[in-house]
């Protein structure tokens, strides 16, 4: 039995996860990420301990506890090395832990456990298997003959900063031009705002109902699906951006799969569709090259939980 916890920079998850990936119990306290990290990592130890007990077992036997958290991480030594959103620097996570639970404790970045539990409950063997997620901002994970690639430093794997439009959009990290600053649903609102502004007729306005602070990830996609030029209009420039990061994802590591996650998932095969119809012309020899699936992610919000538990080195 082992303990995974999702840090996150609004919300602490920690669930009790059997060595085969099924949650069994899981609960959540607030972040409050203003707090010195010694105080958000108690109350990060003391809900893993909870967890365990609301379940009816005794932490005697728990075999380790995993954590997924933003930022950049030194898995070896179990720092965090940098997380903005939680104002984390070189923070000791697996010594601090282990004063309230004295098991083994596994770090890695919350996108890459993401990954990690998608590929691990995915039914087989690859040796390439990417997941990315359109969120807030894009997060990715890579798995490589059945290890997470973070590079030397464990800061690798950002699939969501690299470049799409040299001198674009600023992107939360500094640089212009991000993937994230196209892609992410933070920008697909942004765009759907635009649209909406430049065509007041859109059935999307009849569904904000004229408030456009009330947009959201969906306004677009329902609006496209009822005929709306101007939300098909939205809906394909985005897919192209999230199609742009997926094709230049394959043409760097030809992976067996990629799966996408996230709310903007919840659009399923339409998304979908639209994806591989751009990929196919922009991916390298185009349709000449297959066996490579395209997919929505299967676990949605657990994937961070069952992810960290299942860390393991």
């Amino acid at each position: 039995m082992r303990i995974g916890i999702d840090l996150g920079g609004m919300t602490i998850k920690a669930g009790l996860v059997t060595e085969d990936g099924k949650i069994l119990h899981k609960d959540a306290v607030p972040t409050e990420a203003q707090r010195h990290y010694t105080e958000i990592l108690a109350d990060m130890a003391k809900l893993a301990i909870k967890v365990c007990e609301d379940a009816g077992y005794r932490m005697d036997e728990i075999t380790s506890v995993g954590i997924g958290s933003p930022g950049s991480c030194d898995a070896k030594n179990g720092v965090l090395v940098y997380a903005n959103n939680i104002n984390f620097h070189n923070v000791p996570v697996r010594t601090e832990i282990q004063k309230y639970i004295n098991k083994p404790v596994y770090l890695e970045n919350d996108a890459n456990v993401a990954a990690y539990a998608e590929y691990r409950l995915g039914g087989k063997e690859m040796e390439c298997f990417i997941a990315v997620t359109l969120g807030t901002g894009v997060g990715g994970g890579i798995i490589m003959n059945g290890k997470i690639f973070s590079g030397h430093n464990g800061a690798g794997g950002e699939l969501g900063h690299m470049v799409i439009k040299k001198d674009g959009k600023p992107c939360s990290c500094g640089r212009k031009g991000c993937w994230e600053a196209y892609a992410s649903a933070t920008a697909l609102i942004a765009q759907t705002k635009n649209a909406i502004l430049d065509h007041k007729e859109s059935v999307m306005n009849d569904i904000i109902g004229g408030d456009i602070d009330k947009v959201d990830g969906k306004t677009a996609f329902d609006a496209a699906k009822q005929g709306d030029e101007a939300a098909i209009e939205v809906v394909k420039k985005y897919t192209e951006y999230v199609g742009v990061g997926i094709a230049n994802l394959i043409n760097i590591f030809q992976p067996e799969k990629i799966v996408i996650g996230g709310g903007i998932s919840n659009q399923g095969n339409y998304l979908l569709n639209l994806i591989k119809e751009y990929c196919t012309f922009e991916v390298y020899s185009g349709a000449k090259i297959g066996g490579i699936d395209i997919e929505i992610a299967q676990l949605g919000n657990d994937a961070g939980i069952i992810g960290a538990a299942l860390l393991n080195e």
